[in-house]
């Protein structure tokens, strides 16, 4: 090969690797372009909500001030229910039982039978002692015409008076015999009366202690131990008992001091689930102890609640209500609006930029279907009655405004109820 063709050949070779080295480049400058682009692309799309975000979480929310009623402060109780009236049934004679008249549980009125004891024995009794009485009313007939006898012999002479007198003492024994006799006779007409256990008052009756046939023992005194049969205990009117602590007591005094006392002594009491239940039920406080108990620091009242329904029951709980302050202005939320917070009580609020700011509030109990706030709210505040759902602390809403009104209807028929 020549020197001219070994020259072509090095300059076609290096032309080739030119060209390859300037392809290289221009797909990887090409390739860069297409991944530049696509990244600013993602990077568009991606910021692009990021910035709407804010936007977005803006949510409308309906703001009111606190509706404000001259209310009374009432504080809040948990009471019990016990019988005005209640009874151990206990045989006051012996014997074996022979009837029970009542299902367990039952209403019943009084004077209605509920046991009955064998009787033949005090019917016998019975006729013991009216025989002791017709021998004591013979005794007293003859003793009555000997002292007559004696009377007139002693008049004629023909007696002593040592002799009127023997027979006057045989008449006044005779006598003695007579009302011993007829004491005799009520006794065993007593105890054949109590043969038959009536229900001294109405009310509901417990189960059956005792069954037929057993022998159960009586004692008028219960000086001797005596077979419970059952119990029983009233329930209209019925009694809510509760506790009041030493300063809420004096409260209290202060109020029934300047107060009508009918309307100081009312209370209303619910035993309804839950802080919202109704208290339509009214009661009259009649009781307040005369000590404060020291170990606990509270003071033991009681009321006497109507039960024409029989639907409370002793032993039941339930929340008691009690004025113990003049009327005064108050604060009133929808009890929705009021959000639990451990135990403690948040209200959200919103302030004039639009943001929204818990405050934590002291809640009083519910008048006219809403909630008192006794304290961390101002007339001022604007509180979020609806749309808690989109209003987190701190964030940023737009707001609509609302109302919050007051069931002066609710509130008027308990007052009426309280003044009756």
């Amino acid at each position: 090969m020549d020197t001219k063709t070994k020259f072509d050949d090095g300059a076609r070779m290096r032309t080739a690797r030119g060209r390859t080295t300037r392809t290289k480049t221009g797909i990887a400058l090409a390739v860069i372009v297409i991944a530049g682009g696509a990244w600013f692309y993602a990077a568009h799309h991606q910021s692009t909500p990021a910035a709407n975000a804010p936007a977005a979480l803006r949510h409308d929310v309906t703001v009111s001030r606190p509706a404000v009623e001259q209310l009374d402060t009432r504080l809040g109780f948990l009471g019990q229910f016990s019988a005005v009236d209640e009874v151990e049934l206990r045989a006051q004679v012996g014997g074996t039982l022979t009837g029970i008249h009542f299902r367990d549980g039952d209403i019943v009125h009084k004077g209605d039978l509920l046991f009955t004891i064998d009787s033949v024995p005090y019917e016998i009794r019975l006729a013991q002692a009216k025989a002791q009485q017709q021998s004591a009313e013979a005794r007293i007939t003859l003793a009555k015409q000997e002292l007559a006898r004696a009377q007139e012999l002693e008049r004629g002479e023909a007696g002593t008076h040592q002799n009127v007198e023997q027979r006057t003492s045989e008449l006044h024994a005779a006598q003695a015999a007579l009302d011993a006799a007829a004491a005799e006779i009520r006794d065993a007409r007593f105890d054949l009366d109590h043969c038959r256990i009536a229900a001294p008052f109405s009310g509901r009756i417990g189960r059956h202690l005792v069954s037929v046939g057993n022998l159960v023992a009586g004692s008028r005194g219960a000086t001797s131990p005596t077979t419970l049969l059952a119990t029983l205990v009233s329930l209209d009117p019925i009694h809510l008992d509760f506790d009041m602590s030493e300063p809420d007591y004096q409260s209290f005094l202060r109020y029934r001091g300047d107060a009508r006392s009918a309307v100081a002594n009312k209370v209303e009491l619910a035993t309804g689930a839950g802080e919202g239940a109704d208290y339509s039920t009214q009661g009259t406080l009649d009781f307040v102890d005369n000590v404060i108990d020291r170990s606990s620091g509270t003071i033991h009242a009681r009321a006497t609640v109507p039960n024409p329904d029989l639907r409370l029951t002793p032993g039941e709980f339930s929340r008691v209500r009690l004025a113990v302050a003049h009327p005064a202005p108050t604060l009133l939320i929808p009890d929705a609006s009021v959000l639990p917070d451990q135990s403690e009580h948040v209200v959200l609020t919103v302030a004039a930029d639009g943001t929204v700011t818990p405050k934590r509030v002291e809640t009083g109990e519910m008048r006219g279907g809403l909630r008192v706030i006794r304290s961390g709210l101002t007339r001022e505040d604007r509180v979020i009655v609806d749309g808690l759902p989109y209003a987190a602390p701190g964030s940023k809403v737009t707001t609509r405004e609302g109302a919050i009104r007051y069931e002066a209807d609710r509130a008027n028929e308990t007052l009426a109820a309280q003044a009756k």
